[in-house]
């Protein structure tokens, strides 16, 4: 066990955190301190329904905040949409924001990419504990995305045994093996899972491949797809 510590230790060692990640990471241990509440991986797929659900429900809010109609947001929209929503963000958090979640890195965010950034952003911000103040943030478009959001971090934190803010190859085999108890496909889905998530194959996830990896699980690219095919 000490050798599968060590090399995930040295694993991260390698990674440069920006400042964003870097709050990301510490938002995500203080969430994780409080433990989670899912008992196995098939208790997260379980949830997939549900998560699609709110996640397309989203698809409203972005469209309006796509001004031009073009399909995507950019830098400028964004911060329009910071602004109608009264979040307490910088512009400078709301470029880094953006430059975290354009993963194609077209200056543009798509509705994946939207989805994965309202979830990064209701990890950093406070919520409004008023139901006034909550029911004037919902009249000016922002989804209730809270206990979808409080999903998705609860089966992080089901995935990351150690509680670093980061989910290893052998965290991810653990947690299918604890699912899948003596089958001998066991492995191969976990490695499968873990490779979808890892996109910059570094042998460590952070909460934000965990959110884009989700959004592909529960068909949000799909749907991406099948709008841009509409539009040809």
């Amino acid at each position: 066990m000490g050798g599968i510590v060590g090399r995930d230790e040295s694993q991260k060692a390698l990674m440069q955190e920006t400042k964003l990640e870097a709050k990301i990471i510490e938002a995500v241990r203080k969430r994780e301190a409080q433990g989670s509440s899912m008992k196995s991986f098939n208790s997260i797929i379980l949830k997939f329904p549900k998560i699609d659900e709110s996640f397309r429900k989203c698809k409203t809010t972005f469209e309006e905040f796509d001004e031009d109609g073009n399909g995507s947001i950019e830098p400028q929209e964004l911060k329009h949409c910071f602004r109608k929503l009264e979040t307490k963000f910088t512009d400078e958090e709301i470029d880094d924001l953006f430059e975290a979640c354009d993963i194609n890195e077209d200056m543009r965010i798509k509705f994946n990419e939207f989805i994965v950034l309202l979830c990064l952003v209701c990890l950093l911000k406070e919520y409004p504990t008023a139901e006034q103040d909550v029911s004037r943030k919902s009249q000016r478009g922002m989804p209730n995305l809270e206990a979808t959001f409080e999903t998705l971090v609860d089966s992080f934190v089901f995935l990351d045994k150690n509680r670093d803010g980061y989910v290893s190859r052998n965290e991810m085999v653990h947690a299918i093996n604890e699912t899948t108890t003596g089958e001998r496909s066991s492995g191969r889905i976990a490695m499968k899972r873990f490779e979808e998530m890892d996109w910059d194959k570094n042998g460590m996830v952070n909460f934000k491949e965990f959110l884009f990896a989700f959004t592909r699980w529960v068909g949000i690219e799909d749907m991406d797809d099948e709008e841009g095919e509409g539009n040809m």
